[in-house]
């Protein structure tokens, strides 16, 4: 590979350019944002779509103690030489991140932000010391610093901030704030959201409204939280996400960035498996690659040519919004998530004005999270055939990378919710001991057709389902497990009654095909032996070959009488 520097989540803009890391301009976003003239810019983008970067960028070009002539050389910015003259390194500038507001309980969560604004204190010291500021602001302020600060310091803390800002440069402040959602996101996920709320509301409304120390204000995050009122109120509003009409390739890269990139690495070869695994990404007339993963990649690709697409995305991401939204048993998704899984588009009605509060989310909330967070896009050509109607999208899944997630997330659901439904059913594990191969296929076939159906089901998907269907029963389950000259898939055992039931399973091709993979099953399980070891000890063994295509099953079974006897079986 070519020499060039891919300083992965290097997200100080200044350290970035000081390495010599390879920079896709992005400075036109300054010159968007101070044509918008807007009071508060709230920008949603998909996470890892490089907004931190982008909010560090700002910080650097406005803020008013540096001087970032020497990093902002060679950009695009510079061609604007008047805009420069009047905007670089001229305003005060306070810039926080919600990022790591991100944990279990409320008041980890809270004492993080605590400590998030002590940081902010501690950058801005010089405030503290400053005959220009109030002296009850600067006792405030010593607070916030030593984490000491009462409840309403800290939720008129940013206020507090830019009036003492103010104050001692004469001039207003910018706001930069980074990620506001994502206390919101995890206060969901771990059950603490109305309090959350209710902080991170009264930051942004003592912020925004009304605000007369503030020149403007930028924040970023997935989604417009806006049901609960936080911006409610706030003057020169604008909000900005991928289905709006500004900066829209100011975040992450267009397809001639992309080329660029791998141009520069001699790894133009690679394109066409980076377009399919990290591209589809559609913001407004733009084509919009994953910046985090094509750089991971590329840089992957450094250490090792050989190197395979993967999944760069799917760790940092909060991919329990899937899990979430297909786990409410009141939407009827299912039929909509199957024509996304195998690769379509589906027409539905999507709010852009959303809640991370997903016991209260209707649909449109549900599609506009997943839309808004860049789990699904919108399918450019799809709406030009069908016209939706206003408030309407038809999205699909962007690329190969995020339908793996779906795929795994559908998976673990599929895992997770087969023992329970099973449990509701009772009659099927009499089925099952009972050698009743009919009312088991029949009952499994059912659980399955309550699931979500992925054309990649493999076979080890079906296994871990039939193991999970006995779990929690009061049974002995064990998987792989070695018998006779094999391993059989699922073996399940009733010590109290000294029965056993092994089960090996198939993914059939087609349905026409279920017939002979049971028999395949259960040839296998007769040269190999499985059951011979069982013959000892236990009444009766039940040996089963289970085959299944897409939602059907179909279960055929040899049983055996063991009665101690140790004698060699015969299958028949």
């Amino acid at each position: 590979m070519a020499n060039i520097v891919i300083p992965i989540g290097e997200e100080n803009f200044a350290s970035f350019r000081e390495s010599g890391g390879y920079y896709v301009d992005k400075t036109k976003l300054i010159v968007e944002l101070l044509q918008d003239r807007f009071k508060v810019n709230l920008i949603t983008r998909p996470r890892r779509f490089g907004k931190t970067l982008a909010m560090s960028m700002l910080k650097n070009f406005f803020d008013i103690r540096k001087d970032s002539r020497e990093i902002f050389e060679g950009l695009e910015i510079t061609r604007h030489a008047e805009l420069c003259r009047e905007w670089r390194n001229q305003w005060p500038v306070l810039f926080i991140s919600f990022k790591d507001v991100a944990n279990r309980t409320f008041r980890a969560s809270y004492d993080q932000l605590c400590f998030n604004l002590s940081s902010v204190c501690i950058e801005h010291d010089d405030l503290a010391e400053s005959e220009k500021v109030d002296k009850d602001d600067r006792a405030s302020f010593a607070r916030l610093k030593a984490r000491t600060a009462t409840e309403a310091e800290v939720r008129n803390s940013l206020f507090l901030l830019t009036r003492m800002m103010h104050a001692h440069y004469g001039r207003p402040a910018i706001l930069l704030i980074d990620e506001y959602d994502v206390p919101l996101a995890k206060a969901s996920e771990y059950g603490y959201y109305s309090e959350m709320l209710d902080v991170i509301r009264s930051l942004m409304s003592s912020a925004f409204k009304t605000n007369d120390f503030l020149k403007f204000a930028v924040v970023t995050g997935c989604l417009r939280v806006a049901r609960e009122s936080i911006f409610t109120g706030t003057n020169h509003f604008k909000v900005n996400s991928v289905a709006g009409k500004n900066y829209l390739d100011c975040f992450g890269f267009t397809a001639r960035e992309v080329e660029g990139i791998l141009a520069k690495a001699g790894l133009s070869s690679h394109g066409l498996a980076v377009k399919e695994w990290y591209d589809g990404y559609q913001f407004g007339p733009y084509d919009i690659y994953c910046p985090w993963d094509v750089l991971n990649y590329v840089s992957d690709l450094g250490a090792d040519p050989d190197t395979r697409p993967g999944n760069y995305w799917k760790d940092t991401s909060h991919n329990d919004i899937i899990r979430r939204f297909i786990g409410r048993e009141d939407l009827e998704v299912n039929d909509k998530f199957e024509t996304l899984l195998a690769g379509g588009y589906v027409r539905v009605r999507v709010s852009e004005e959303s809640t991370y509060d997903f016991r209260e989310a209707s649909e449109s909330d549900s599609w506009g999270i997943l839309y808004l967070t860049g789990y699904l896009t919108r399918d450019r050509e799809a709406e030009q055939r069908e016209k939706p109607e206003a408030g309407e999208f038809c999205l699909r899944i962007p690329n190969r990378e995020v339908r793996t997630i779906f795929g795994d997330t559908i998976v673990e659901w599929f895992r997770e919710t087969a023992p329970v439904k099973a449990q509701e059913r009772g009659d099927m594990f009499a089925a099952w001991w009972a050698g009743d191969e009919e009312t088991v296929t029949e009952a499994v076939s059912e659980i399955l057709s309550d699931s979500i159906s992925y054309y990649d089901y493999r076979e080890d998907y079906y296994h871990a389902f039939v193991a999970g269907l006995f779990s929690g029963a009061g049974y002995i389950v064990n998987s792989n497990g070695e018998n006779g000259l094999g391993r059989t898939d699922v073996v399940v055992k009733d010590r109290k009654n000294r029965t056993a039931i092994l089960i090996e399973v198939k993914r059939s091709r087609t349905e026409a095909q279920m017939e002979e993979d049971c028999r395949k099953a259960l040839r296998q399980m007769d040269v190999k032996r499985y059951a011979k070891k069982f013959l000892k000890g236990y009444k009766k063994v039940l040996c089963y070959g289970a085959a299944f295509h897409e939602k059907d099953c179909l279960v055929r079974k040899v049983e055996l009488e063991g009665c101690g006897t140790g004698s060699v079986y015969e299958m028949a």
